[in-house]
């Protein structure tokens, strides 16, 4: 069959994204990507280190990440992202901009972090107080509320799971039930972290529920990335995409929170 008459295929532009070599949620990254977009990704070199504050600085050094700009550059990206929320927040706010502009350099070409993603949406939402969800351990989630602070967020409230790895195996169910635990006091906005957590299907519902934004690492590192090349991320009833959908009734807060019952799943440390 003579397919030339289709014309195609159509011309694409390119985002460039590092991610840590963990990195398993491509799909959900595409997800939110238009059909005249394509993603390239390259991952940094595997270190036999946990998830931890360590591990975010050996993922983030500068370079690493020159190393792995200059590797997408065969592929001619307009804007380069570094997928990763600790590896980017981990040296503060100068820490942040610092890996920008190495990024800048290796590849001249624009460049974002899922941390500075995240203050660039929070800023687009008006949002002052937050709610905070993570998969990490006390001292990483310590370690994004110092970031914030820094920005002049104030966390309203917190949950986190303490895992160490495999965070892309967390279940929707545990990602929707720390959000609603952390939501329990007033925020402008909940902000679900880590780029290896599981969040495309979870946002609209908990929008919906809890009558607040919702982000997640993934979104808003993709929303920002595709800002730079003056095109528009897609995603179903998502107040950040959508400025249609930011309006909600007032809610009424839950009562305060129940003690535990019962033994945590193995690698979790709980809820704070």
């Amino acid at each position: 069959m003579d397919v030339s008459f289709l014309g195609g295929p159509h011309p694409q532009r390119g985002v460039g994204v590092v991610a840590p070599f963990d990195f398993a949620l491509d799909r959900e990254l595409w997800r939110w990507v238009p059909d005249e977009v394509s993603l390239h990704l390259t991952r940094t070199p595997y270190v036999p280190v946990e998830v931890s504050l360590d591990l975010a600085r050996l993922v983030s050094e500068h370079e690493t990440l020159g190393e792995a700009v200059r590797a997408l550059g065969a592929a001619e990206p307009e804007v380069i992202a570094y997928a990763c929320t600790s590896g980017s927040f981990v040296g503060g706010i100068a820490g942040e901009r610092a890996m920008c502009e190495a990024m800048f350099r290796s590849g001249e070409r624009p460049s974002v972090t899922t941390s500075g993603a995240l203050l660039e949406a929070l800023e687009e939402l008006g949002a002052r107080r937050i709610a905070l969800v993570t998969p990490y351990t006390r001292s990483v989630t310590e370690s994004l509320e110092e970031y914030l602070a820094e920005a002049g967020i104030t966390v309203t409230g917190r949950a986190f799971l303490g895992l160490t790895r495999h965070i892309w195996k967390v279940p929707y169910r545990d990602v929707a039930d720390m959000a609603r635990d952390a939501a329990r006091r007033h925020a402008d906005a909940l902000f679900i972290s880590c780029t290896n957590l599981p969040t495309y299907d979870v946002i609209p519902q908990l929008e919906a529920e809890l009558r607040m934004p919702v982000i997640s690492a993934n979104q808003v590192t993709v929303w920002a990335a595709l800002r730079r090349v003056g095109t528009r991320a897609v995603g179903p009833y998502q107040a950040l995409l959508d400025e249609s959908a930011r309006h909600w009734p007032a809610r009424e807060l839950p009562g305060p929170p129940q003690e535990p019952v019962g033994e945590l799943p193995e690698e979790q440390e709980g809820w704070a």
